[in-house]
């Protein structure tokens, strides 16, 4: 009986021992399974945000050499200098001298539309960028120099053994311009070097980063594709490994110290919830930079629409601004100087009233303000306008700029966009007004934008089909009234009723059409007059026209291809364009003077003309305008014509109405009239008439 029992009770210890071996076992197991997967677990978290910081920092140093591309690219400068006779030498000084020893990129290529290169430098040494880069790069630059105002193209190639990453753009004007027949395109590129791989691992906070030809066993890594889509590279760093770490640290103390497996759950939870932590710090400010502008911490154009979207209705108000200047700004004192500009400009939109309840920059030199508040709008406005026309100081220079303003109500059946539209249609109306303007919108901006395109769709059409006629008005000699020249004018006299040059001139500048009238204008009254080997010609050229680097390069090959003497063609234009954009004008008037096309000053006396502007620029010539023939002012026609002659420049008088101003002009010294005693805007075949040798109804005794 005892030794049964005792068998009993040895089982049952056995058991129980069994049992509590079991569990403990089992609670082991779990344990360690339960620690295991927590040690999995961060080394996953750790190597995933280390793999999130690298991807983090190959968007950022794309991002940072497409905008130092994109800053050099729209730049009305290196718009017209790449395409100038001085290119080579401006591209160096600009950008292959920098390429030496500049932080953002070690080199520069510059190819025009059709892929040939230009210039390109590396380390401020001249090399073959399209034997290096191959034709893909080239097709690139094709695609990039074809697709004006698109971000830029950024790749990874591979250059002897290296690895470079490019970033590719068309160089194009600041402000709209007509295409001209594709752009040049600009490049810079950036190796990735030992020391600026190691630059990226300290910001961003990745220890060993390293860039090697394969992939490193052991090691995280992330390839670095070509444009084939065949890895060129690969950056490697090592895994941390937290959680084994932590885990070969306790790992010998398990089982004696329940406790500190506890402490070790509760470092994990700890260094979770600062993870967490950090993650939601980390989507709290992507989601700041994404509704914000970079360079003055103001609302961008998606956080100006969310403003406005949260604004109350009735009592708010959205006004653009766009500053009067700011481009004379860059030109004169550079980018920093502008950006410094840019911030201050920010600074006193945010307080300039107390009804400001958000402020933006919606790009370049145009910026946003939202107002609530009992203050009129328009005042609103004008404070805004005064307060920019006051000179800032930086570092050391008096800058000043000015301002216009268009704005707009939101109201409740209005979407945010529509607003915005809203606003800027009232400020391209601040605009045409003239500076410092501040202007609501109201529905007749809209009427008056569609009657505009509709006009202008009719002028484009009448280009097109030949509607608009050219007619030709004499200039005769002086002393013994033979036609000695004809000017050609432009006449549009549609089924619905003449219109007038003095609309649809400034109509086609403003659409964009001049280029394509003068052209057509230029090259018929060339072909119409080539047979009168005795008459000058002369044509009015727009300013736009004029300032345009490739207007020279098209009149030279249209007096080549028609056998045109260029020294019968005179092109008249006003001073306007000299005092406005003095360097592009002397450009285009030095190509065309060194084949012979000479250049008149028309209506000389109503501005501002000096000895100096007509000394300058070489004019051939000037024409006196008609208000000063019809002045009955005689002293004030001669001090013009004595200015003039001092100069040694013959005189044209225009608008010689009566058979006293001819005999006043002749007196005064004038060598050619114009004018419709002289003879009125004719048609060819009136002119041909009017040149025949046994009919003279033009000569004035």
């Amino acid at each position: 009986m005892k030794k049964k029992r005792a068998i009993k009770q040895t089982r049952g210890v056995i058991l129980a021992t069994t049992f509590v071996l079991a569990i403990a076992f089992a609670v082991a197991f779990l344990s360690a399974s339960v620690i295991t997967t927590m040690r999995d677990a961060a080394d996953s978290i750790d190597a995933n945000r280390s793999a999130n910081a690298v991807q983090a920092a190959v968007s950022s140093i794309k991002k940072k050499l497409g905008a130092t591309v994109r800053d050099n690219a729209v730049w009305d400068d290196a718009y017209t200098a790449v395409s100038s006779p001085e290119a080579d030498e401006w591209i160096y000084d600009n950008w292959g001298s920098t390429s030496e020893d500049y932080p953002l990129y070690d080199g520069a290529i510059v190819l025009d539309a059709t892929g040939a290169q230009i210039k390109a430098y590396l380390k401020g040494e001249e090399f073959d960028a399209i034997s290096a880069f191959g034709p893909d790069f080239v097709r690139r630059a094709i695609e990039a120099s074809g697709n004006r105002g698109s971000d830029p193209l950024i790749n990874f190639y591979p250059f002897s053994g290296r690895v470079m990453m490019l970033a590719t753009m068309a160089i194009q004007p600041f402000a709209d311009q007509p295409d001209n027949g594709g752009y040049k395109s600009l490049t810079f590129f950036k190796e990735l070097t030992p020391e600026y791989v190691a630059a990226i691992s300290e910001d961003f906070q990745i220890e060993g980063l390293a860039l090697g030809d394969t992939p490193q066993p052991g090691y995280l890594i992330r390839a670095l594709h070509g444009t084939d889509g065949q890895a060129i590279g690969y950056l490697n760093w090592p895994e941390q490994r937290p959680g084994s770490s932590v885990y070969e640290q306790v790992k010998p103390r398990l089982a004696m110290l329940v406790g500190l497996f506890v402490l070790f759950l509760l470092v994990v939870v700890s260094f979770s919830a600062m993870e967490l932590r950090k993650e939601r710090a980390a989507a709290a400010k992507a989601s700041h930079d994404a509704s914000h502008d970079y360079l003055t911490g103001l609302l961008n154009r998606v956080g100006l629409i969310r403003a406005i979207r949260e604004a109350p209705e009735g009592s708010s108000v959205v006004h653009l601004i766009d500053l009067d200047g700011f481009k004379a700004v860059n030109d004169t004192w550079g980018h920093a100087v502008g950006d410094a500009l840019i911030r201050l400009v920010a600074e006193k939109l945010a307080t300039v009233h107390p009804d400001v309840v958000a402020a933006a920059r919606l790009g370049g030199d145009e910026f946003a303000v939202i107002q609530q508040g009992s203050a009129s709008p328009v005042e609103f406005g004008d404070r805004i306008v005064r307060s920019l026309a006051e000179p800032f100081d930086i570092d050391g220079r008096t800058v000043e700029v000015g301002a216009s303003v268009g704005f707009a109500a939101k109201t409740a059946d209005l979407p945010e966009l529509e607003i915005i539209r809203r606003a800027d249609m009232a400020l391209y109306r601040a605009k045409e007004d003239g500076r410092g303007q501040v202007v609501a919108f109201d529905d007749q901006l809209d009427k008056e934008r569609e009657e505009l395109a509709f006009a202008e769709n009719r002028l484009k059409t009448a280009i097109e089909q030949d509607e608009i006629k050219i007619v030709f008005q004499p200039l005769i000699a002086a002393t013994d009234g033979e036609i000695n020249g004809v000017e050609a004018l432009a006449r549009w006299v549609p089924p619905t009723g003449t219109v007038s040059p003095e609309v649809f001139i400034p109509l086609a500048e403003k659409s964009g059409l001049i280029e394509a009238l003068t052209r057509k204008i230029l090259l018929g009254s060339i072909r119409t007059v080539s047979c009168w080997q005795s008459l000058e010609l002369s044509v009015n050229v727009s300013p736009i026209q004029l300032c345009n680097p490739n207007f020279a390069g098209e009149v030279k090959k249209m007096l080549a291809e028609e056998g045109f003497d260029a020294n019968r063609l005179i092109l008249e234009v006003t001073e306007g364009v000299l005092i406005s954009k003095p360097d592009r004008a002397r450009r285009s008037i030095d190509a065309l003077r060194a084949v012979g096309v000479r250049f008149a000053m028309d209506d000389f006396g109503t501005g501002h003309a000096s000895i100096g502007t007509l000394r300058q620029f070489g004019f051939d010539k000037v024409k006196i305008d008609r208000s000063l023939m019809s002045s009955n002012n005689g002293e004030v026609l001669k001090a013009t014509i004595h200015l003039a002659s001092a100069l040694d420049l013959p005189v044209t008088a225009e608008g010689i109405e009566t058979e006293e101003q001819a005999r006043t002009a002749r007196e005064a010294g004038c060598q050619s009239l114009q004018g419709h005693l002289c003879g009125k805007p004719m048609t060819v075949e009136q002119l041909r008439d009017r040149l025949t040798p046994d009919a003279r109804p033009g000569r004035i005794a």
